[in-house]
């Protein structure tokens, strides 16, 4: 009975976890879409090696564990995948509507 405790408590506290990363991938997707947009404008590409390479510095400088720093990276690549994908969905959904090309 003790082990079910313990292991629903821990269950309960990463289903909370969950649902505040929920919100903060969404709040993160909120400023893509601004930045892509704000990117269309200028004709600026989508993909910004440079920019990427600095979230990545900044995330292994700010990672105190457990994860590794190769796990954060490989989390990362695929929440800015997602970025991106909501990007250039964004400048190409502004163009649809505006017929801009």
């Amino acid at each position: 009975m003790e082990f079910e405790k313990k292991i629903d408590y821990h269950r309960k506290e990463i289903d909370k976890i969950d649902r505040q990363l929920i919100e903060l991938f969404n709040r993160r997707a909120e400023h893509a879409i601004a930045i892509g947009k704000m990117k269309k404008e200028r004709r600026l590409p989508v993909y910004d090696p440079e920019r990427e390479n600095e979230i990545f510095r900044n995330l292994r400088e700010a990672n105190n564990g457990p994860l590794t720093p190769d796990a954060i990276q490989r989390l990362f690549e695929r929440i800015i995948d997602e970025s991106r994908r909501i990007e250039r969905d964004s400048a190409e959904s502004r163009e649809e509507k505006t017929g801009e090309t």
